[in-house]
């Protein structure tokens, strides 16, 4: 049986299901044909419907989103330990690359900004100041390229979407959270298997949970951007604990671009327990053009991606 691709994104806007999908699989088959997989290139993006799906959710952050993460203090709470670790992130990026006082002392303002004070901080204190510390990374390279967002409110709440996933509330009728109504379309899209997964941002963590449950055959595992390795707002909140290699994964390969913001540095090989097979993540870095490198077209059009998906998907088509 053929593995079928099963896209799933990461945070932002709504998005047209059709309109994605065709636009990851024109991304992936750019790689693809890099790679020197031609043929399974003009196959899969002549018909992306016949052979990939992808997984929309981000209609279900729609309700609290229009009124912003910061009315729970837990998801505030998680929003600004998410920012203060992007800006630790960004520091060490800075200071191994040389950076200059001027653009150390940003980043040391923004970190102040980041940080609460001794004193106990409520919601609207927490979110004001995620979004005074965003505000001032985007001054800085490679943040100030982050136009998709164009304003510091909007990226503040598209980031609090993580924060929102990861409290495991806003239950629906049913008592179903949000975080599992997410996981719930990732396991339709992957089925029984095999699947080919390929997950960007914040999709890493759903995608990552959600095979855990569905237990399908995934002859390879494709993480993009991805979160995961946040230690401190992040891993130790994955489902299950500790976090472990899904055991249906064959092939887990993570991929990180040192100008991609969101993306952490990978050490999902120390910091994730190997499946029941041994299998454990493999990262490995790469370099995109452009000034924002946190998309996941510029990500799949890589040829160190889009090679081993095509490697993973051509046995099996013969």
């Amino acid at each position: 049986m053929a593995p079928r691709l099963v896209f799933v994104h990461g945070i932002g806007g709504p998005r047209d299901p059709a309109t994605e999908l065709a636009a990851w699989s024109a991304a992936l088959a750019g790689g693809m044909r890099v790679a020197g997989h031609s043929a399974l290139a003009a196959t899969l993006e002549a018909d992306p419907a016949a052979h990939a799906a992808f997984v929309s959710y981000a209609d279900l952050f729609g309700p609290a989103q229009a009124q912003g993460a910061d009315d729970t203090p837990a998801e505030a709470e998680l929003l600004a330990a998410l920012v203060a670790e992007l800006v630790d992130e960004a520091a060490e990026s800075a200071e191994e690359d040389g950076a200059g006082p001027e653009e150390l002392a940003v980043l040391a303002d923004a970190r102040a900004e980041a940080t609460p004070t001794g004193q106990q901080q409520g919601a609207p204190d927490l979110a004001r100041r995620a979004l005074n510390a965003v505000t001032t990374l985007l001054s800085l390279r490679p943040w100030d390229g982050a136009g998709q967002w164009l304003t510091p409110k909007l990226m503040v709440r598209h980031l609090g979407q993580v924060a929102r996933y990861l409290a495991r509330a806003e239950a629906d009728g049913d008592g179903a959270t949000l975080d599992a109504r997410i996981r719930a379309r990732v396991a339709e899209a992957v089925g029984d298997g095999p699947v080919v997964v390929i997950a960007h941002s914040l999709g890493t963590v759903v995608a990552l949970e959600a095979l855990h449950e569905r237990r399908a055959e995934v002859p390879l595992f494709v993480t993009l951007g991805s979160p995961i390795a946040m230690r401190s707002v992040v891993l130790p909140r994955l489902r299950p604990q500790p976090p472990a290699v899904p055991d249906g994964t064959a092939r887990w390969l993570n991929f990180w671009d040192r100008d991609d913001v969101i993306a952490v540095r990978p050490r999902l090989e120390r910091d994730l327990a190997p499946g029941a097979t041994g299998v454990r993540p493999v990262s490995a870095r790469i370099d995109s053009d452009g000034l924002w490198v946190h998309t996941s077209t510029k990500y799949l059009a890589q040829a160190a991606v889009a090679g081993p998906v095509a490697e993973a998907l051509s046995p099996a088509r013969g």
